[in-house]
């Protein structure tokens, strides 16, 4: 906390006029009146506009002041203009306070509106949205160190390889060294746990060589590309060549696939060597095979 503080001190205004310079000040002495918070908490307002939208308050100037960006994934979806015209630019507060004010007006249009605008908290309560997660991969750059806000709780936020993680800070995964870092692909909490190098992690609940550990560096990447094979699949639609397709059918396709992948992976050379049929199963033809000459008997017969 100290170390924050030495920092919001030692920062210089960019802009030299008399008056950017007072509105530099009054932004430190509201970070600095609001910085003992950090310790239980943070009160932002989003708004609904956008990932970076927030309503100001003294807390967001401190993530305006130490250059750290803020996000949250709470947008309304543009193809449902009912709802964005109910929710308009208003902030969260902002929202539940129009809702109350429509509800009890006796302007069924106002009833309606209220309505739409409470069925919108309602069916998103998890605070993010698909269309505020595709948003939030648009906004943060790669590589880049962020905030994400979500149900009151902020979290460590980062982009890799096009990918959104969060720092996990659970105390329940204080013991699993190999779980850093949790990825954000999806809006219900349907999400995988990775290692400080992003590699999807198999160790957890176990000890160290245990089964199912990170394995060779081949499967390990191997299991990676996967994983990230796997993301990008969810977040584009269905292709036409698996539409209408049975489980089943399905299944032999990929089979297929991946089989063909595998014969071409093997050099030619490797493959020409592959036996072709039982009888070369000893480099020589089962006609050719000498027979095992047999032994002669010690026994006499009387």
């Amino acid at each position: 906390m100290a170390h924050l503080g030495d920092c919001l001190l030692s920062i210089k205004p960019q802009e030299k006029s008399e008056g950017l310079q007072l509105n530099f000040q009054q932004n430190v002495d509201d970070a600095m009146t609001v910085l003992p918070k950090l310790a239980t908490g943070l009160d932002v307002n989003v708004r609904f506009t956008g990932v970076s939208d927030f309503e100001y308050t003294p807390e967001c100037s401190i993530f305006d002041l130490l250059g750290i960006p803020l996000y949250h994934g709470w947008l309304v979806d543009p193809q449902s203009p009912e709802a964005v015209s109910a929710v308009g630019k208003l902030s969260y507060n902002q929202l539940v306070e129009k809702i109350i004010t429509c509800k009890h007006s006796s302007d069924t249009n106002l009833v309606t509106e209220g309505l739409i605008a409470e069925q919108f908290l309602e069916t998103t309560a998890a605070q993010l949205t698909y269309h505020g997660l595709c948003e939030l991969t648009t906004a943060a750059k790669e590589g880049e160190l962020s905030v994400f806000f979500r149900n009151n709780h902020f979290s460590t936020m980062t982009k890799h390889k096009g990918h959104l993680y969060l720092l996990v800070t659970d105390q329940g995964f204080l013991q699993e060294e190999q779980v850093v870092w949790e990825s954000l692909h999806n809006v219900d909490g349907d999400s995988c746990f990775c290692d400080s190098d992003f590699h999807l992690s198999h160790s957890l609940g176990k000890g160290p060589g245990a089964e199912g550990g990170s394995g060779s560096p081949e499967k390990q990447r191997q299991v990676d590309q996967d994983y990230l094979i796997a993301l990008s699949l969810q977040q584009q639609p269905s292709s036409q060549g698996t539409l209408g397709l049975s489980d089943l059918e399905l299944a032999q396709q990929l089979q297929q696939e991946e089989y063909q992948q595998h014969q071409a992976a093997q050099p030619v050379a490797a493959r020409a060597l592959l036996p072709q049929g039982r009888g070369a199963a000893f480099g020589r033809p089962a006609a050719e095979r000498r027979q095992r000459p047999k032994q002669e008997s010690d026994c006499v017969l009387l």
